[in-house]
């Protein structure tokens, strides 16, 4: 019996010694994949940062001057197409979003003179359909 107890400590012993011997390496290893809460907060809140820039440079366009007359012309509300763009999905708004963004640095470089009012026209009533027919299929 007391060959058997020998044997029970000695193995415990391996045991826990395997154990310790281990810890160190499983925490080193935990720590490395730790993402800390400001990396978390920063990327949940990109994708809104992203929606909120897009949402404005589309209001930017519509309010517009030249978009105001062809609002006008084609005898549609701004208001509704301000609701509009808030209900498009965040692929509607980056492509429409970017759409407007190249319209802006075309007047801004001097290459406005190659749209003329009525292109102008066309442009904003085709983006103001597109934004009225997501509305109405979603």
């Amino acid at each position: 019996m007391n060959v058997c107890v020998k044997c029970c400590v000695r193995m415990l012993a391996v045991i826990l010694l395997l154990c310790f011997a281990n810890a160190p390496r499983v925490v080193a290893q935990d720590q490395r994949h730790v993402v800390s809460v400001d990396e978390l907060s920063k990327d949940t809140a990109r994708p809104a940062e992203t929606r909120q820039a897009n949402e404005a440079a589309l209001r930017q366009l519509f309010s517009s001057e030249q978009a105001q007359q062809a609002l006008k012309s084609a005898k549609i509300d701004y208001s509704k197409v301000d609701k509009a763009v808030g209900q498009l999905s965040d692929e509607d708004v980056a492509r429409l979003a970017e759409r407007s963004r190249q319209m802006h640095d075309n007047f801004a470089a001097g290459r406005a003179g190659s749209l003329s009012d009525r292109d102008l026209l066309i442009i904003i009533v085709i983006a103001v359909l597109v934004i009225a027919l997501v509305a109405v299929l979603r």
